[in-house]
């Protein structure tokens, strides 16, 4: 029997959601998987996780010289897979499917101008090799650390593949990003090539790309040797005709063959730098096979994905999404994947819907963040365009609210597609816990059961599991899949204290509380460092969220803790309505009416001391909300935070109450 201190340390769930939504006979008879289908893949896992894993890895990827040995844990936390095989990326997501796609779009291209491009297999595979040549050409070479700083065009998914081709490790870094930024990552790293654009076109104006990068290099990365530069927008830039190299240039007289580098399976694909607890950004190393087969597996199970499909994944190429589903994944398996460039309102609400329309969209992947924002927009935008192609919808980056769900059921899907709410990470490589849609009902909020061969669960403090439904947790892997991390970039000791010290190397730690309800489904509950403890109760931000809007009134929310003489912790919301915010951003009224909304949905305990409203939350270009920065606002510290990838640093007036 638990005692009361071990009870009080658990992560308290006061969200119910009991909708459920089966599949559709139409869909479970198209599907890849189906119930039965799905259940001998988790059988299979469950029997011999090595086994399972090394007949995927035959089956998906194609190798040069195939592996005879799946799994090392011999330096656990340091696992090894397939670690005695040889293969290639860039081959394996391109000249491979030559013979038989080689005329199929690969990439369909729309820039926030309204430009459009398309690229078939052969197109692409000829960019590839001839921008591999022209790294080659400079002394780029097999272990290499190269710098990718571009605007969303084919062009960033041609230089990673080609870096993939030669060996040289890439490290995208996302255009939003500040030169200061930029600067930390290319030395972290030990770049000696930046690849970059004269700039993009985001919310109607120019961002100004290799401005940044000369900022970057002025001070410092002295590792860097050549700067590669797009022309994408033609504005004027300076130019350093010693170490900048128009990207035309480089490939003019270059020859449209490139024979692959032959990498061992464990060979660092990429670097993607997340940022960490102590400022100081992390570099996540990942391999190349294990990477790979994930973003296959995940694409055909997760997804779905058949040869007729056109794929869009919203997301850019500097977040690990961009990687395994923009880059990666949709080419592996032979898809046709939609990039588009600029911003979601440009130059109305409806972009998103128009770009579906007009290029025939079948599936479509995004960020909760991006459709409460355009929920807020009406229901009008959608339905100016024919959204009759989508099949299949997606959820990204972090836990969907239950009403946000509906409103992309019912508004966008038409309550004919099926949602996948994917829980992932940069650190997991690729989905880990995810409906599979021909498969398995699904339920507003929950990202439902872990895929074939992860192996997920919530503990306690002790890493008990947490055998009781909807009692929180922390959540944890139990076993090493092929995805997974390899290490920090140059820091085994932080890689080994961040996610392996908590439960003394025995089990992953995500770093995200989580639940089960009685029918198995996991709901996240928000980062365990978004935890509030509220009178001696812990409690997730994420359900306190969903409550809010869950309101009518309510399009989105965001809640932070702040210190509390009596409760320790009090609850502190930032509201952006539906309609016209309040002037001065003060409701008393509407306050009242919110605080005894979320008392009557999930109890007195959950509601919150204080609301802020405002038009919109701090988000990076990306969709990502700055918790740390609502946190320094609910506070009242002064803000010390860069904020230079804010869409809107403007908005951080009305947070504050001073607009």
């Amino acid at each position: 029997m638990a005692t009361e201190s071990t009870v009080t340390k658990n992560i308290e769930s006061i969200l119910q959601e009991n909708r459920l939504f089966p599949p559709a006979d139409g869909f479970i008879n198209q599907a890849r998987l189906n119930k039965g289908s799905l259940d001998q893949l988790r059988q299979s896992a469950q029997q011999d996780h090595e086994s399972f894993w090394a007949s995927l890895a035959r089956e998906e990827l194609t190798w040069q010289k195939e592996f005879t040995q799946t799994l090392d844990s011999r330096n656990a936390p340091h696992f090894r897979w397939f670690y005695d095989g040889a293969l290639n990326v860039s081959y394996n997501c391109l000249d491979r499917h030559l013979g038989k796609l080689g005329n199929k779009t690969a990439i369909v291209f729309e820039g926030e101008q309204g430009d459009t491009r398309r690229l078939t297999y052969a197109e692409v595979q000829r960019e590839v090799c001839k921008f591999a040549n022209g790294l080659k050409s400079i002394g780029i070479k097999n272990g290499d650390r190269v710098v990718i700083y571009m605007p969303m065009v084919p062009e960033a998914v041609i230089a990673m593949l080609a870096c993939a081709r030669i060996g040289a490790i890439h490290s995208v870094v996302f255009g939003g990003f500040s030169a200061e930024s930029l600067k930390d990552r290319i030395e972290d790293a030990g770049a000696v090539c930046v690849i970059t654009a004269d700039g993009g076109h985001r919310g109607g104006k120019i961002v100004e790309l290799k401005a940044a990068t000369d900022k970057a290099l002025a001070h410092g990365c002295a590792t860097i040797k050549n700067v590669i530069v797009l022309r994408r927008t033609g504005h004027d830039i300076k130019f350093d005709r010693g170490r900048d190299t128009w990207w035309h240039d480089l490939v003019e007289n270059q020859g449209p063959d490139c024979q692959p580098e032959w990498v061992d399976s464990e060979h660092p694909l990429f670097l993607l730098y997340t940022s960490g607890s102590t400022g100081k950004p992390k570099g996540i190393q990942h391999s190349t096979a294990g990477y790979l087969l994930n973003s296959v597996v995940t694409m055909k199970w997760v997804f779905d994905i058949k040869d007729n499909d056109i794929f869009w994944c919203t997301a850019d190429v500097g977040w690990i999404t961009g990687h395994s589903y923009v880059a990666y994944g949709p080419l592996a398996v032979g898809a046709t994947m939609l990039m588009y460039e600029g911003a979601p309102v440009v130059p109305d609400p409806g972009r998103f819907w128009k770009i579906c329309q007009d290029h025939k969209v079948t599936i479509f992947y995004t960020a909760p963040t991006a459709i409460r924002a355009l929920m807020k927009q009406g229901d009008d935008y959608p339905r100016r365009y024919d959204l009759t192609k989508l099949r299949l919808l997606g959820t990204v980056g972090e836990p969907i609210n239950p009403e946000a769900w509906m409103w992309y059921h019912t508004v966008i899907g038409k309550e004919k597609c099926p949602i996948v709410d994917t829980w992932w990470q940069t650190e997991t490589g690729a989905h880990m816990i995810s409906p599979i849609p021909g498969a398995m009902p699904t339920k507003p909020g929950s990202c439902t059961l872990p895929l074939p061969g992860i192996d997920a669960a919530i503990v306690d403090e002790k890493g008990n599991e947490i055998t009781t439904p909807n009692q929180g947790g922390y959540l944890v892997i139990r076993k090493p899949w092929p995805s997974m991390l390899r290490t920090i970039w140059g820091d085994d000791q932080r890689y080994k204290d961040t996610y392996w010290s908590k439960f003394k190397g025995k089990y992953y730690l995500a770093g995200d509380s989580a639940r089960r309800d009685e029918d198995g489904y996991f709901w996240i509950m928000g980062r365990i460092d978004d935890v509030l403890n509220v009178s001696g109760h812990r409690l997730g931000t994420m359900e306190i969220e969903s409550a809010l809007v869950a309101h009518p009134k309510v399009a989105e929310a965001a809640v932070v803790g702040k210190p509390d003489e009596i409760k320790g912790e009090g609850i502190f919301a930032f509201v952006v309505l539906r309609g016209a915010r309040p002037e001065g951003g003060i409701d008393e009224t509407l306050t009242k009416e919110l605080r005894a909304w979320v008392s009557e949905q999930i109890g007195p305990i959950a509601r919150p001391d204080e609301i802020r409203y405002a038009d919109n939350l701090p988000k990076t270009r990306s969709g990502k909300i700055m918790r740390r920065l609502l946190r320094t606002i609910a506070t009242g510290e002064a803000i010390t935070q860069d904020t230079s990838t804010l869409e809107n640093e403007a908005i951080l007036q009305q947070l504050q109450g001073k607009a």
